[in-house]
């Protein structure tokens, strides 16, 4: 339709879809044709799309709009998406940006940007409905109606005093089903969640799972109301910290670009210092074989059981390490819990380990037609394993979190290194002990 210039065919197809939709036909745009396409749409449906896109889109629209065009899209924007843009662009574009709101708006956006990185502050919205505690029903719902759509969200007002000090929150339904001359203060719920300005977005996801939440208010170190966080918001939150755990179990460097966009001198930096980190900490298991090279020497047929005993032990400890990552991630676990998972995993592992080893029993005696004291020292060997990477898999993220780190750096790569290490230990002392070789 574009090449042909059927402008208002387009335009009206582009109305019949959803804005969420819009963006993701956008990613695909050429930048002649999306700039087009972008001033076809009225500009509350355009500016509704922009903040949907991803922000190489965004900049590329930018740059192919006039300054005036850039100053409608801020307008209709809401405040912490205007932030999110900022946050993405290069300093060239942020300040043309700055440039094109209103002083006011500037002066917010500058307050904002200062806040720390994966803050609160950083997360909030300042478009919020505010109520004083001392109007009435009536006089409210006049504000709400003459500033409503300016505003993120309605359905939850945030009540304050005179001085801006946070006194709770009041839901609209409440609002219209009152009584005109009910003061605010009256219906006011002060049984509300806030967070402070500084603290980390992740606590403020968990409290907004834990609670059910869909706003909640950020206050000063006075109590006093700044802004406010919506769901929206800690969605992405939730995306973005879900995502971060998923890279760094699998000994990836966290990325802010997609795979696809990313170069590759960008992935294989995020990769290769996992790999060497866990290169030279897999010399340990090395040094392990040469410490008991005599063993293997004496009954080669050893060797051939490394490779299982190793898998077994990371695969057992990664499942275990999984489980109480999620547990932590969820607020289902506790660190003061380290006891209590101690014992669930023992347990787990005598289970577990025990039929391990006796089917491993029989495939040996059966199929693999060793000895009876070989496979007794690999199914012993087995068994230990499979209780202390269980437990080592429970217990390295409690630590972790204990000390102030990501518990999934303590998920696959590293408890397979740990693990591989205990069992070859523990397999030549057995072998040694029971077959009385090498030592």
């Amino acid at each position: 339709m574009v090449e042909e210039r059927q402008f208002s065919q387009a335009r009206t197809l582009l109305l019949d879809e959803n804005p969420v939709d819009i963006a993701e036909l956008f990613e695909e745009m050429p930048e002649n044709t999306l700039v087009l396409l972008f001033r076809l749409m009225p500009k509350e449906t355009a500016s509704e799309v922009f903040s949907h896109l991803d922000s190489d889109v965004q900049q590329r629209i930018v740059e192919g709009v006039t300054d005036k065009e850039l100053a409608t899209i801020l307008d209709e924007l809401f405040f912490d998406d205007t932030v999110d843009f900022i946050e993405e662009m290069p300093a060239n574009l942020v300040k043309r940006v700055l440039k094109n709101t209103d002083p006011t708006t500037r002066r917010l956006i500058n307050q904002v940007l200062k806040y720390p990185e994966d803050s609160a502050g950083s997360l909030m919205t300042l478009e919020f409905m505010e109520l004083k505690k001392d109007e009435t029903v009536a006089q409210a719902i006049v504000d709400i109606r003459r500033n409503s759509l300016e505003k993120e969200t309605i359905e939850t007002c945030f009540v304050t005093s005179a001085t801006r000090v946070l006194e709770g929150t009041v839901t609209l339904q409440n609002i219209l089903t009152s009584r005109d001359d009910t003061t605010i203060q009256e219906i006011v719920d002060k049984d509300i969640f806030s967070v402070g300005t500084t603290e980390d977005q992740s606590v403020v996801a968990d409290l907004f799972k834990k609670y059910e939440l869909l706003s909640m208010p950020v206050v000063d170190s006075e109590n006093r109301l700044v802004g406010v966080i919506t769901i929206d918001d800690v969605l992405d939150v939730i995306e973005e910290e879900n995502s971060e755990d998923i890279y760094i179990m699998g000994a990836v460097t966290p990325s802010e670009d997609s795979y696809l966009k990313s170069s590759v001198f960008e992935l294989a930096k995020h990769r290769i210092l996992w790999l060497l980190v866990l290169m030279i900490s897999a010399s340990i298991t090395g040094f392990i074989i040469r410490r008991f090279d005599e063993v293997l020497s004496s009954m080669v047929l050893l060797a051939a059981y490394i490779p299982m005993l190793m898998d077994t032990g990371g695969n057992a400890g990664s499942q275990s390490a999984t489980m109480i990552i999620r547990g932590l991630a969820l607020g289902e676990i506790k660190t003061r819990d380290a006891f209590k998972i101690i014992r669930k995993e023992f347990a787990i592992s005598l289970l577990v380990g025990s039929v391990l080893a006796m089917v491993n029993l029989g495939k040996l005696l059966l199929l693999d037609r060793v000895s009876l004291m070989v496979a007794v020292t690999i199914c012993i060997s087995l068994f230990c394993t499979v209780i202390v990477a269980k437990i080592c898999g429970g217990l390295l993220p409690i630590l972790a979190e204990k000390c102030k780190v990501d518990p999934a750096i303590m998920a696959s790569p590293l408890i397979t290194t740990i693990v591989d290490a205990v069992s070859l230990t523990i397999y030549f002392v057995l072998a040694t002990a029971i077959l009385h070789i090498g030592g």
